[in-house]
């Protein structure tokens, strides 16, 4: 005879969140990382709106991940000494990037750059990916749907190559050589854990070869999208230098990138008889309103001629925060620095525009109680991002 079964204890379901903001699934007794959702750029209206949009509409969002080479207790003592763990945060950064469902992630400090091609490849993703220079173990890297992107064409940026400017005598601004002779410290960014884990070369920094060679990268690369009609877009991904004590060699940085990208999209419209979107995200190292943030988003003065403008700024650039909802209150939060960093240019046309962002957190939200990294937020940055919709001529 059967018997029947005790009842099972009753538990109360959790009751749902109201928020926006989510907090995905995991089986673990330490609270899961927060998945931010894209929301409108301009406040109000529906990003999933029913409307027919006959143009072409992709996501892209940037993240500084923080290398794992970077994370020791000594370095961040205020961070909980289990969400440091490589095992607990490369899960966590994995279920954060997965959870976008963007078409392209420019990602920062990647390092362990095998663990999260495999990992991301399964979700449909092909990567680029470029090392720093000298013996620094992290870089930058591409990851893009395939099912939303051909890749045309790749190159490479390393900032290093700033050192033969020098030795040939040209320059990318006209006061380069000069800010090089010392330090130029008008940026408002202070020190902070990166001071401890990428500690400056040996060597003099009044030589401008040694105060040049900051190891940094940066990649960009040339997609044709998938969609009702023939469009290209270059991507790019970098990180500056920390130091706020060497804002002149950010500032170099910068210019040369802004001149490769400038270069790059020349040979890409040559080659493809196009005229592409140029859209470049990362860490920047930079505050709103310092010179380089200045430099990547200064429109030519009506008083100069197109040569000076061209040679000055050879690419425009806009910021999709400060076009639609403002820069954010901060990107990268640590007990020593909070603020932004980390931002998403694009060349401004009549074609392309940013339609919705990343929901980013309250400078009072729980999350970010304590500072970062935490189980929330696994890196001392915060991920951003937009969707981009892209109009026929």
């Amino acid at each position: 005879m059967l018997k029947a079964l005790p009842p099972l204890p009753f538990h109360r379901l959790p009751v749902a969140s109201s928020k926006r903001r989510i907090r995905c699934s995991r089986m673990s007794t330490n609270p899961a990382p927060i998945c931010p959702k894209f929301i409108p750029a301009e406040g109000g209206g529906n990003i999933n709106s029913t409307s027919k949009f006959e143009g072409i509409r992709f996501s892209l969002v940037s993240y500084n991940i923080l290398a794992q080479v970077y994370v020791r207790s000594a370095l961040y003592p205020h961070s909980p000494s289990a969400c440091l763990k490589w095992k607990n945060r490369s899960d966590a950064v994995l279920t954060v990037l997965k959870s976008f469902g963007a078409d392209f992630l420019c990602l920062q400090e990647l390092d362990n750059e095998d663990f999260y091609k495999g990992n991301m490849e399964t979700e449909g993703y092909s990567s680029l990916y470029i090392q720093r220079s000298g013996q620094k173990r992290d870089g930058c890297g591409i990851f893009y749907k395939i099912s939303c992107a051909e890749l045309l064409v790749e190159d490479r940026i390393y900032y290093n190559e700033l050192v033969n400017s020098i030795k040939d005598g040209s320059s990318c601004g006209d006061d380069q050589n000069n800010t090089l002779a010392g330090g130029n410290n008008d940026s408002d960014l202070k020190s902070s854990s990166w001071s401890k884990k990428d500690s400056r070369d040996h060597g003099d920094l009044n030589d401008p070869y040694v105060r040049l060679k900051r190891d940094c990268v940066g990649i960009m690369a040339a997609f044709r999208l998938k969609g009702p009609f023939d469009h290209v877009v270059i991507v790019a991904t970098t990180h500056l230098y920390w130091d706020p004590e060497l804002a002149d060699v950010k500032l170099a940085q910068a210019k040369y990138l802004s001149s490769r990208l400038a270069e790059f999209r020349t040979q890409v419209s040559d080659r493809y008889d196009c005229v592409p979107s140029v859209i470049v995200a990362g860490d920047f190292n930079s505050v709103p309103g310092d010179k380089v943030y200045q430099y990547l988003t200064l429109r030519c003065p009506k008083s100069a001629t197109l040569v000076e403008c061209i040679e000055e700024y050879p690419i425009p650039l806009c910021s999709v925060h400060a076009s639609t909802r403002g820069e954010p209150r901060f990107t990268n939060c640590t007990p020593d620095f909070t603020d932004t960093l980390d931002y998403i240019f694009f060349s401004p046309s009549d074609r392309i525009k940013p339609v919705s962002i990343l929901e980013l957190p309250d400078a009072d939200s729980p999350s970010v109680v304590g500072c970062l990294p935490n189980y929330y937020h696994p890196s001392d940055h915060i991920p951003i991002g937009a969707e981009f919709e892209i109009t026929k001529d």
